[in-house]
């Protein structure tokens, strides 16, 4: 199989031996595969795969259609349509995945959207509702919304009933933001008086953490998710101490199979069903062929798009 391939911080395209699936393990052809910011960080040696995910093929998620199955992996039939998080190795053309990580194509989402839903949806869904806990009524401030977690945090906080303020960078994206269903779109200087707020979802990372602070609401929860504008902030103890806010960090790659299980049976119950009734969508920035994946990689680092970047396959 082709495989897009991490060689001393740059990437090819190379072939790679067809992975095959074990027990309880699925193989999927995959026909697209959604970029995100640990991939750049992969890239860069700053985030390595977890052990059993291939230390040179990058790729969070992934969907695709069944084409071999191990044994005792009886959930899905050959030809279904597919979609998962990994540990890595998404962005090739076969993918083996324990079939407890598998979630059915929501039916009107085509290749790239389902490509680029689990890592985003996901995350965002635990990080909103597992971590932070949010409720009907709440303030929740998404630092980073145009991004594919942030937009997808947009959707699943105002269907929940949330008061939703969204922090984008690039003016030019603020009203796609808010049709979202953000209720207030703001620059991240802007986002501190705005509050205050009883969830931070913090998607970039360390510029405006310690502002955001400031901004809290008593009993307030913190919940970072996202370091890609930097790992390091000063943070002012006496107004964590003063909102008694709680703080948290979070990462779906590396969690054990029954955590990451755990995660795609709460989606498929709680999320997927608002992709057919129109409730939810996948916004796609561009798509890229697998063979232009350092195209796709420099443009995802340029910033300024809005949702998700997806390699597709020829196949």
């Amino acid at each position: 199989m082709l495989a897009v391939t991490i060689r001393e911080k740059q990437l090819a395209i190379a072939e790679h031996p067809d992975p095959l699936p074990g027990a309880g393990e699925v193989l999927v052809q995959v026909r697209a595969a959604g970029l995100n910011g640990a991939d750049q960080l992969q890239l860069r040696g700053a985030y390595p795969p977890p052990p059993g995910s291939p230390l040179d093929i990058p790729g969070l998620e992934l969907a695709g259609e069944v084409v071999a199955r191990g044994p005792g992996a009886e959930r899905f039939e050959d030809g279904d349509r597919v979609m998962a998080i990994v540990g890595g190795g998404a962005q090739a053309e076969l993918c083996v995945v324990h079939e407890r990580q598998l979630m059915p194509v929501p039916a009107k989402l085509d290749w790239p959207q389902a490509g680029g839903l689990p890592e985003t949806f996901t995350t965002a869904d635990d990080a909103l509702f597992t971590q932070a806990d949010l409720q009907l009524g709440e303030r929740v401030l998404i630092s980073g919304g145009a991004g594919g977690v942030g937009t997808a945090a947009i959707q699943l906080a105002k269907a929940a009933g949330a008061h939703v303020t969204a922090s984008v960078r690039d003016e030019g994206r603020r009203k796609e933001v808010a049709a979202l269903g953000a209720d207030v779109v703001c620059g991240p200087d802007e986002s501190e008086a705005l509050g205050p707020y009883d969830v931070l979802l913090e998607l970039i990372g360390a510029p405006n953490l310690d502002a955001n602070f400031t901004a809290l609401a008593s009993g307030a929860r913190v919940v970072v998710i996202g370091v890609g504008a930097g790992f390091r902030s000063e943070l002012n103890l006496l107004s964590l101490m003063g909102s008694r806010a709680s703080i948290c960090g979070s990462t779906l790659r590396a969690r054990p199979l029954e955590e990451k299980a755990a995660a795609a049976r709460t989606l498929e119950k709680n999320v997927l069903g608002g992709f057919d009734d129109g409730t939810f969508t996948v916004p796609i920035y561009q798509t890229f062929p697998l063979d232009q994946a350092a195209a796709a990689y420099e443009s995802f680092a340029s910033g300024g798009k809005l949702g998700k970047i997806v390699l597709v396959t020829g196949q």
